[in-house]
């Protein structure tokens, strides 16, 4: 019995040193902007609209807002794609001939069916320039 203590006792002691590191390296992160996002060629004769829209339903950044802003950005005819976790706001820029607010909500919606769309507002022609 005094030898187990003694084992457990050691364990504990190194498990305890060993756990605390204090010479952490800063760990470097790149993260692709928006616009590198898609490899897709806009038609620079195409009219574009914006939307701005609120998500609700969001839970956290990187697995709800910018999973929601990949697919968002991956569809064809999205010039960009900008979600808020914090503010739960959206706001894209899309190709009126190819996307529409219809096309959007369903596109969030496929993510999950926890998220809503509230709020939405079009503005039309937006910018005609890539």
């Amino acid at each position: 019995m005094k030898y187990l203590k003694n084992i457990l006792s050691i364990t504990f002691i190194l498990i305890t040193f060993s756990s605390c590191k204090t010479d952490r390296k800063a760990e470097i992160k790149t993260i692709k902007i928006a616009s590198e996002k898609t490899n897709q060629k806009l038609d620079p004769n195409a009219i574009y609209s914006k939307a701005e829209f609120n998500i609700k339903g969001m839970t956290c950044e990187m697995g709800c807002a910018k999973t929601i802003e990949k697919k968002l950005a991956k569809m064809d005819g999205m010039k960009s794609a900008i979600v808020d976790f914090k503010n739960e706001h959206a706001s894209v820029e899309y190709d009126v001939a190819k996307v529409n607010p219809a096309s959007i909500t369903k596109t969030v919606n496929a993510v999950s069916s926890v998220y809503s769309i509230e709020n939405m507002q079009t503005i039309t022609a937006a910018s005609t320039t890539n």
